[in-house]
């Protein structure tokens, strides 16, 4: 386990946010993909490119959360994915849902695994972060690693393959908070492949998108309690 008492070296990135030009062209093909949807939720699988929930700017106003609301107008948003994250995404379709769904995220009794292709190889098979974390002030919406004055996130990792210049490693969240398998792995040494805020440029450059897919997440069903368990085949 890795548990630092005050910031690191690698806490905090020297990348630039996205450049003033930077044009929002999420994908459209398929314009919504669902994996599952019962009386309760919907389950979708989040194109890399895609922003959960409408930005700020009009530019930006296509999203997951508005194009699921074309087909269930009723869904209301549970939880969201980075804009270059892939995978499993929830909604709930009616406010008992909305409320039960929301209670298992906030007293963390979802699992949820991610697969990533890191930076360089990997030595040790596995692995536990426990490193707090909060916003970089002066880089937002960028987040740091700050023992002192952040806020609990844990990050369990394993290795399931290994390359000359790159891993792929599962990643299992404890805690939910903003980048945070991003700003671990970062930490760890090993940043995710094509992160245009926290990975070298050349990793940007050589990625077609950030290497992180949300696989897995199991739940309890609103409806009941048992729990169920929904995959996305990571696409990479």
């Amino acid at each position: 386990m890795i548990r630092k008492g005050m910031q690191g070296p690698l806490a905090k990135s020297n990348n630039s946010p996205p450049p003033p030009d930077f044009v929002y062209d999420p994908p459209t093909d398929p314009w919504l993909n669902v994996i599952h949807h019962d009386q309760e939720l919907v389950v979708l699988s989040k194109p890399a490119g895609l922003l959960s929930v409408p930005g700020r700017d009009p530019a930006h106003h296509d999203s997951l959360e508005l194009r699921a609301r074309e087909r269930f107008p009723e869904g209301r948003i549970v939880h969201r994915l980075d804009r270059g994250t892939s995978g499993i995404f929830l909604m709930a379709l009616t406010a008992r849902a909305h409320r039960h769904l929301g209670l298992q995220f906030e007293k963390r009794q979802t699992r949820k695994t991610y697969v990533a292709l890191v930076s360089g190889r990997v030595e040790k098979d596995k692995g536990t972060l426990d490193l707090a974390m909060r916003t970089d002030w002066y880089n937002r919406p960028k987040q740091m690693v700050d023992t002192c004055m952040g806020r609990e996130a844990i990050t369990q990792w394993e290795v399931l393959e290994r390359h000359d210049n790159h891993t792929r490693v599962l990643l299992s969240p404890l805690t939910g908070r903003s980048h945070q398998l991003r700003v671990h792995m970062q930490y760890l040494g090993h940043p995710i492949l094509g992160d245009s805020f926290y990975a070298p440029p050349s990793s940007v450059e050589n990625s077609s998108r950030m290497m992180l897919h949300a696989e897995s997440l199991e739940i309890a069903h609103p409806d009941g309690g048992q729990r169920v368990r929904f995959t996305d085949p990571c696409p990479f």
